[in-house]
Order: C-alpha cells, then sequence, then structure tokens
C-alpha cells in the first residue's frame, strides 16, 4: 500500500482533531468537572493516535497514547484536572501541532518527545503535582433489575455467559470491531447487559475491551471461537454462571461500592447518585439487546485540492471575458437565434459564476479558532485576565483573502492584549472587572465583510500619540496641531511606530500597525480606529468578498479605458466647471455638503487627449477611502459590468493607483484603478 497517497487526508484530518483538542482544552480549563469534554478530548486523541500508528508516525503516536493515559484517568474519575495537567496536555498539543507542521513542509514528523512523556507517565503514575490518582472502586456490572434478570433465567434452566472481550493494542477501529462482535452474540442469544453502555461502546468510551452477560444455549467453547474469529482480538473469556458464582459476583460489587462510597471526598454529595446505573423497560423484561451500530451516513462533503478550485476559477474567467465578447457580437449583428442563445449561455453561466465563487468561500471561522488558545497564553505571560468573545465567526470570505488575514489579525489581537488592556490592579482601581474583554467580530454587508477588534481597556493616550509622533518626525508640531482624533489615531500605522515602554516578546520591537495596514491595503481593503479614553479601542477592518471576480464601473478617460471597483464609488454626477474652487492651489468641490478634492484622471496618468471637448459640464465619480472622499473627472461612462482580475505580472513593477487589469469583450486591455492610492 503507498501510504503517500493517503497523506493529504491524514494532514486534513490531523489538523481539525488538533484543533478540537485545543478548542475542548480552553472549555474544560473554565469547567473541569465536565467529564463529557474530557470524552470528546479523548476520542480526538485516540482517533490521531490511530491515524499516526497507521502512517508510521511513531512520535506522533507514542505522544498521543500518553495523553490519551491521562484523559482515561480522568474520565475515569481516577485524576482531578488542575494547572499543571492542563499546562502539560497543551504543551503536547503544541509538540502534536509542530511535528504535523514538519509532515506539511516534507518532514518525517519527528521530535524529541521524551520529556513530555515522561511528564505524563508522571501524572499517571502519581509522581507529578497535581497528579495524583484516585482510587476508585471498579463501576457496578449489574444494579438490582439486571441480577433479578440473571437470577430468573438461570432458574429458568437457561445457561449464563460472562464474556470479556479484549482488543489488540494497535486496533484501530474498535466500534467497528465492537458491532462485528454484537452481530455474533446476537446470533447466538440475548444480551442482558454490557459493560461499559452500548452507547459508549459504539462511540468507542472504553479501552482495551468490554463485558457482557449473555443468555445462550451454546457451549462456552464455540462461543469463544465465534468471537475470536473477528479480526485484531486479543482475547476473549467465557465463563458459564450459575447462582452461586451469580451471588458472588454481586456481592463483591457490593462490597467494592460502599468502599467506593466511603474513600470518595465530602465535596461530593452528588457523586453517589450519578453512579446509580439506569434502568429501563427493555432490561427489566430480560430481553435487552445492544442498539446496532447506526447505518453509515452517506458524507455530503468531499475534500478538493486548492489548485484545481484555482484552475476552475481561470477556466471560468476566460468563460466570463467569452461571454462580454458575444454579448457585443449578439447586439450588433441583432440575429434573434443568436441574441437568445447568449442571453441564455449568460444565466448559465451568471449560475456557474455563483457556484464557483461560492466554491472558494471559506468560513472566518477557519482563521478565528487559533485565537482563543493564543489570548490565553498572551495573557498569562502578561499576568492579565482575558475574555475573547468571539462572534460571526460564520462569516465567509475569498480563500485568497482567508489565507493572508491572519497575520494582520494576530497582531491586532496580540496588540489589544497588551496595549488596550490594563492590568488586573489598575482595572481595579478603575472600577472595572478584573477580567478585560476582547470583542472579536465579522459580518458581511455588501460586497465588504467587516472584522472588528474591541477592547474595554484603557483607550489610546492621544497625547503620547502624537509626542511620539513627533518625536519620530512624523509630522511636525505644526502638523500635529490640525490633526483630528481619527488622523491622530492613524499615525499608529506610520513605519515603526510604537507607544511601547519598554521591548517585550509581545510587541515594543519597532515593527508596529505597519505591517497590518500594508497588508490589508494589499487586499484591496482598510482599517480604521475609534477610541474612548478609559473606555477602549476598537480597530475595524474592511475587507472585499472576493479578489477573483468583481463588478466594476468601465469609464473613458482620453484615449484609455479603465475599470473602477464598484464598492469604491459612492455615486456619480454631473457638475458645472464654474462649481469648481480652487483652494490652496487645489482644484476643489463641493459636493452635498462637504469640500472634496478634484481629481482629472488624464492629467493624473499622463494620459494622450487628442481633442478637447467644449462643455461647461464635467462627469464626475465620487469615490471613499473610509470617511475621506474625492470627485474623479472622467470623458465618458461606458457602463457597470462584472470583469475579471488579471495580475499585471513581473513586468511592471507596481504602478501607481493600479492594482491590475482585465480584459473586454472587445479584446481590448483595462487597467483596474486602485482608488486608495488617490485619495490621501
Amino acid at each position: 500500500m503507498d501510504i503517500n497517497q493517503y497523506l493529504s487526508v491524514f494532514i486534513d484530518e490531523a489538523r481539525e482533531h488538533l484543533q478540537a483538542m485545543n478548542d475542548q482544552l480552553l472549555v474544560l480549563e473554565q469547567s473541569p468537572e465536565d467529564i463529557e469534554i474530557v470524552q470528546t478530548i479523548f476520542r480526538s486523541a485516540h482517533t490521531l493516535k490511530g491515524m499516526s500508528a497507521t502512517m508510521g508516525f511513531e512520535d506522533i503516536a507514542s505522544l498521543t497514547h500518553e495523553m490519551e493515559n491521562v484523559l482515561d484517568l480522568v474520565r475515569n474519575d481516577k485524576l482531578a484536572m488542575s494547572e499543571p495537567i492542563f499546562e502539560c496536555l497543551f504543551s503536547g498539543n503544541d509538540a502534536l501541532e509542530s511535528m504535523v507542521n514538519d509532515i506539511i513542509n516534507g518532514g518525517t514528523g519527528s521530535l524529541d518527545v521524551s520529556e513530555l512523556v515522561a511528564s505524563l507517565k508522571a501524572i499517571v503514575n502519581g509522581d507529578a503535582p497535581g497528579g495524583t490518582a484516585q482510587s476508585t472502586a471498579s463501576s457496578t456490572d449489574l444494579d438490582e433489575f439486571q441480577y433479578s434478570i440473571i437470577m430468573q433465567t438461570l432458574e429458568a434452566g437457561h445457561a449464563v455467559f460472562h464474556i470479556d472481550v479484549v482488543f489488540r493494542d494497535d486496533c484501530v477501529l474498535k466500534a467497528a470491531r465492537s458491532f462485528m462482535v454484537f452481530g455474533v452474540l446476537e446470533a447466538s442469544g440475548e444480551v442482558v447487559q454490557t459493560i461499559p453502555s452500548v452507547e459508549d461502546i459504539e462511540q468507542e468510551k472504553f479501552d482495551k475491551g468490554f463485558s457482557v452477560y449473555l443468555v445462550s444455549d451454546k457451549e462456552a467453547a464455540e462461543l469463544q471461537a465465534e468471537i475470536m474469529k473477528v479480526s485484531e482480538i486479543e482475547s476473549v473469556d467465557v465463563r458459564p454462571l450459575d447462582k452461586e458464582s451469580l451471588q458472588r459476583i454481586r456481592a463483591g460489587v457490593q462490597e467494592a461500592a460502599a468502599t467506593a462510597v466511603a474513600e470518595k471526598p465530602a465535596a461530593d454529595p452528588g457523586a453517589a447518585a450519578k453512579e446509580q446505573p439506569a434502568s429501563d423497560g427493555k432490561q427489566a423484561s430480560g430481553k435487552a439487546k445492544p442498539k446496532p451500530a447506526a447505518a453509515p451516513v452517506a458524507s455530503r462533503t468531499i475534500r478538493v485540492d486548492i489548485e484545481r478550485l484555482d484552475v476552475l476559477m481561470n477556466l471560468l474567467s476566460e468563460l466570463l471575458i467569452d461571454r462580454v465578447r458575444l454579448e457585443q457580437l449578439a447586439s450588433e449583428i441583432r440575429n434573434s437565434d443568436l441574441i437568445d442563445t447568449v442571453e441564455h449561455m449568460t444565466r448559465v453561466s451568471g449560475d456557474l459564476q455563483n457556484i464557483v465563487l461560492k466554491l472558494r468561500m471559506v468560513q472566518i471561522d477557519t482563521v478565528f479558532n487559533r485565537f482563543p488558545r493564543m489570548i490565553r497564553d498572551i495573557a498569562k505571560s502578561l499576568d492579565k485576565k482575558v475574555d475573547l468573545v468571539i462572534t460571526g465567526a460564520e462569516t465567509e470570505l475569498d480563500r485568497t483573502v482567508i489565507d493572508e488575514i491572519g497575520d494582520p489579525l494576530v497582531h491586532l489581537l496580540r496588540n489589544a492584549v497588551d496595549h488596550g488592556l490594563e492590568s488586573v490592579s489598575d482595572r481595579v482601581a478603575a472600577g472595572k472587572p478584573e477580567t478585560g474583554t476582547i470583542q472579536l467580530r465579522a459580518f458581511q454587508s455588501g460586497n465588504h465583510v467587516f472584522i472588528e477588534i474591541e477592547d474595554d481597556g484603557k483607550g489610546i493616550n492621544r497625547d503620547k500619540v502624537l509626542q511620539t509622533a513627533i518625536r519620530k518626525n512624523v509630522v511636525t508640531q505644526e502638523q500635529a496641531d490640525k490633526l483630528s482624533d481619527e488622523e491622530v489615531y492613524q499615525l499608529l500605522f506610520a513605519s515603526g511606530f510604537s507607544t511601547a515602554d519598554q521591548i517585550s516578546d509581545i510587541s515594543g520591537r519597532g515593527v508596529g500597525l505597519d505591517v497590518v495596514k500594508t497588508k490589508i491595503q494589499s487586499l484591496g481593503g482598510q482599517v480604521s480606529v475609534s477610541s474612548n479614553p478609559g473606555l477602549g479601542t476598537k480597530f475595524s477592518v474592511q475587507l472585499p468578498l472576493t479578489l477573483s471576480i468583481i463588478t466594476a464601473m468601465l469609464i473613458r478617460a482620453g484615449e484609455e479605458k479603465y475599470a473602477i471597483p464598484l464598492s469604491s464609488i459612492s455615486e456619480t454626477a454631473i457638475v458645472e466647471k464654474s462649481e469648481i474652487r480652487q483652494v490652496h492651489g487645489n482644484p476643489m468641490i463641493d459636493f452635498r455638503g462637504s469640500v472634496i478634492p478634484v481629481i482629472f484622471l488624464d492629467q493624473l496618468l499622463d494620459i494622450p487627449v487628442q481633442s478637447v471637448a467644449v462643455s461647461s459640464s464635467l462627469q464626475i465619480i465620487v469615490i471613499r477611502k473610509g470617511d475621506k472622499q474625492a470627485a474623479l473627472v472622467v470623458d465618458e461612462f461606458i457602463g457597470q459590468q462584472e470583469i475579471v482580475l488579471k495580475s499585471l505580472g513581473k513586468y511592471l513593477d507596481n504602478p501607481f493607483a493600479v492594482s491590475g487589469a482585465t480584459i473586454l469583450g472587445d479584446g481590448q486591455v483595462a487597467l483596474i484603478l486602485e482608488t486608495n492610492a488617490l485619495i490621501k
């Protein structure tokens, strides 16, 4: 078998299980008594162990096995979670992630995990701080009802067996093997009781094996031989029961239960009630059967290589270009059959375009899900208490944007914890709760997605920002006196700007928010800041839904055609030339109560003009960048059109105010204007 063909599936599933373990550990840290959470983490670790062993990644399998041992003690009430155990499990998760990343980068997934393994073993053995295993009696095998059922069955002359089934250590699909064993048992008689419950067995909530009480007319040797035919079973112990042996079992169980109650801490008065097994009508009638495993549900999702999606998008792009060309030809030829066919093609290709774009959309949760753990670690290192509240994680963005937005958000969140939130003592002194709150929100509005990071910290010190900006020669004293609050906050994005009083591992190394702004602008987005002193700060990031196919306004300036993204346009209008005024040598216009600059595209971009039209009016497009606006003077509005964004390649090195190009229906190339560069 060629293992490499399964490598991509292993990597994807390993990432999912590691993320699930990480998320659930964070939840468990808040509710350390919740055994259901422990069960979820255990199942993820168990699955990852089996996958890794099958693929030959022994270090991953070894570490997950030891983590599994710790979790197994916790879920069986033999070990109480404590901070050292949490730290050890988190460290184990980090090591597993490092090994998986090594595999992704072409490595072998090897890592020296001996120290971690030793720490986990120490916890299991009770040698580690906070890792003392609690002595607990074995769980009650039979309750009064089940004992009565089996006793009546024996008195009626039927044979009853106690069967222990133990799987091999390398058994990967224990639930599937258990289902096969139950198939043999049901064909041989009636199952009265299982230890653990049938539901736990189906969900692999057991270690190496399970036990059953079976009513059957077959011989013990025959039953053992039938069960041993199931693969990956290490041993099967079939013991016939009589009244005396059943009474001894019952007496032994009652004694163990009494001992467990006596040894249990008094602080848990409800624990004895929790341990009492539930009974139902089927068990009382002596006809209990294990619930058969549910039939597998057909998967409704498939994993598709990203490169295939990119190829599909490129093919769709070419189709859209040809569609526009056909629409233009049909309007010129005016043949009814051709027009009908082109209209049908337009509808079909439009539906295809929507589907392909949706295929590329990814929930932003894939980025957000790594932040809770990061915030936890940063808060601990800074000795702060932080509550991260995430909303709108189901919001979708184009995969291209998702791949790039992670690092800027990491920087903004780290900045919020370090600079935004006060220390515990400062918060208490200010009359605030000890725990600071950071809100991470995502929501869609029109063709944009907004991501907001808001803290309830001390806010931005306006004077400190200005003093730092003047000291670093970002602005002069004269310029500083004229800046609004919003303009002052934008100074935080200046290159190398930092207001940290001392260098730390979190921030203050001179690599400031300029990196964030540059990355977001390269994605066609923008970032703004608002702050209330003493109440907190909010960073708002605006991003386009997709970077592949956009709706644009085609215009003509001089002899050239350009495309302006519709998301950057406020409106179009016609104004009189007489309305333009010169303010400090710059053309300005009073438009809807605001004075905005006027930009003549042909002059700005040095576009050749053959003739100058004599007219008293001008056609303008009002573009926006945050709260700022500007009016672009154009010669002609060609119309609104969906265009395919094409890269200019390496031949043109970052041309001014141009983000790419598109091919029009007539085969001409039109440059796509980056309007953010036109507004200062």
